[in-house]
């Protein structure tokens, strides 16, 4: 029974990573259940099974994508103190992650599928968006907490702006010339970081 039950939970967790990079990839409209669950190398049947809907996978996908930024922040600011949001802009904006679309953060792939969503994805959005914000809001500096939610906006706004606008781009040159300004951007909307965490 344990090695049962072992299966089923890396089956959902195969599923999930695969229905994440159908939809970063193809976008919600664009892809269907029938090619999410063979990318996942299960039936349809399982797929309703384990998710209830498309829109409940795409749900739960949001969500997970989401969690790992609230994971991934803290670590930023730990690992590189008052550098952190410039590693942290060089990362997103750099040549690895925009070019990985498929396997890319949540926040700049699924943001605009979102807005198309009913208010239960909405709900799902913003709250963890609102976790985020907070987690960067509390590496910056500012004369107020509002000060520095500000700042945080600001900062995610100029990032999954730009990492978007930079991917649209035919020339490689542009992309570059693009993901340099928008790092440029992303540190000057954030301002001075804290120096301990």
């Amino acid at each position: 029974m344990r090695h049962k039950g072992i299966n089923k939970e890396q089956t959902r967790q195969k599923m999930l990573e695969a229905t994440g990079r159908g939809f970063k990839k193809n976008g919600y409209a664009g892809i269907g259940v029938d090619a999410l669950a063979k990318a996942a190398g299960v039936t349809s049947g399982a797929f309703y099974s384990h998710f209830g809907s498309k829109s409940g996978a795409f749900e739960l996908v949001l969500a997970t994508g989401l969690d790992q930024v609230i994971e991934g922040i803290p670590k930023f600011q730990e690992e590189h103190g008052t550098e952190w949001v410039e590693e942290f802009a060089d990362y997103y904006l750099g040549t690895s992650h925009r070019n990985d679309l498929e396997c890319g953060c949540a926040m700049a792939t699924l943001t605009a599928e979102v807005v198309r969503t009913d208010a239960k994805t909405h709900g799902i959005y913003e709250k963890k968006m609102m976790i985020i914000a907070g987690l960067i809001a509390s590496g910056l500096e500012g004369k107020t907490e509002e000060d520095r939610l500000s700042k945080a906006w600001s900062l995610l706004g100029v990032l999954i702006g730009g990492i978007n606008v930079a991917r649209a781009m035919k020339s490689a040159k542009l992309t570059e010339e693009i993901a340099k300004a928008i790092k440029m951007a992303a540190v000057e909307a954030a301002g001075r970081t804290k120096k301990q965490y």
